[in-house]
């Protein structure tokens, strides 16, 4: 929790010594964005399994509270998951969420941001791949409703394309038994429509 409050009041504290913003220059608007996605997924707090290559898209819309701040909702498709490698091969889980992002947008100069806040995921499929020398029907069945908080950072353009590149920090259990958390590391294009 004293993680929290410190990046909170970090934040703050680059958005009040900011450099002041021409009013014209940041306008509320939406978008759409998406880009590369790489999860996986901590297990007890021993490491993280390997990554799940896969990609996430979806709609945004940004509303400005004052020249350095703002609050983007967003409503992604994402591919996470996981892979679990050993000597007999490879077991992926793939997971497919709605996600709904919520973030507080600090601008410290016109052009860069750095953003942190909320966010709940709904699974809406799961699929276990075996592949290697045994093979099994077994499946996981994970919970559908995921829960976290991302942090990220990135660079806008005065023409309204943005870079950014966001980690999502999973609380919620994916598994009823065991403590399995989403981990996503986010690189996303977008695009002010």
């Amino acid at each position: 929790m004293k993680t929290i409050y410190s990046t909170l009041a970090f934040l703050v504290g680059i958005a009040t010594s900011g450099h002041a913003q021409d009013a014209a220059t940041h306008q509320s608007n939406a978008g759409i964005k998406g880009g590369y996605s790489l999860a996986a997924v901590s297990f007890d707090g021993d490491g993280e399994t390997g990554q799940r290559h896969g990609f996430h898209i979806g709609v945004y819309g940004e509303s400005f509270i004052s020249e350095s701040f703002s609050i983007q909702p967003e409503l992604l498709y994402s591919q996470q998951g996981y892979e679990i490698k050993d000597a007999n091969g490879t077991f992926t889980q793939k997971l497919d969420y709605i996600n709904l992002p919520i973030v507080l947008k600090v601008y410290p100069s016109k052009n860069f941001f750095i953003e942190a806040g909320p966010q709940i995921g709904l699974a809406i499929s799961h699929k276990e791949e075996y592949d290697g020398l045994f093979s099994s029907s077994q499946e996981y069945d994970p919970n559908n409703f995921d829960w976290g908080i991302n942090f990220g950072g990135g660079f806008k353009t005065n023409s309204g394309i943005s870079l950014g590149v966001r980690y999502h920090l999973g609380l919620g259990d994916l598994y009823d038994q065991g403590k399995a958390h989403n981990r996503v590391w986010q690189f996303s294009v977008g695009f002010d429509l």
